[in-house]
């Protein structure tokens, strides 16, 4: 099974956003997310990259769940790809890995890495 979600340069531009990765999808990171992502799940399919999320908290499953609802309002998918241990433990844990993950049958057009900005 290939998990490997790489960009369609020919549909989709690879979508990075600043130098600084970010590590925890935690309250504050949680606005920086949404405010980066809520406009491209309305118009893209989505899959963010979250292998270098080391901790999650409520608020940043709240914003999973967000970029989600917003992506199937629009007409459009999003998941999440590539989740660490961590990050895929807690998903299952509270049962939102069936709904956020993605399978390797569905080829994103939009694969984006979880980055913030450098300010």
């Amino acid at each position: 099974m290939n998990t490997n979600l790489n960009c369609n340069s020919s549909v989709a531009e690879y979508e990075c956003y600043g130098p600084g990765e970010i590590t925890e999808l935690v309250r504050g990171n949680d606005q920086v997310i949404l405010e980066r992502f809520l406009p491209l799940v309305r118009d893209e399919r989505l899959a963010l990259d979250l292998g270098g999320i080391t901790r999650i908290d409520a608020a940043g499953l709240a914003a999973l769940i967000r970029l989600y609802c917003a992506a199937h309002e629009s007409g459009q998918s999003f998941v999440i790809a590539n989740p660490s241990p961590h990050v895929a433990e807690i998903l299952h844990l509270v049962g939102l890995d069936r709904i956020l993950q993605s399978e390797a049958d569905r080829e994103p057009l939009f694969f984006a890495p979880l980055q913030e900005s450098a300010a």
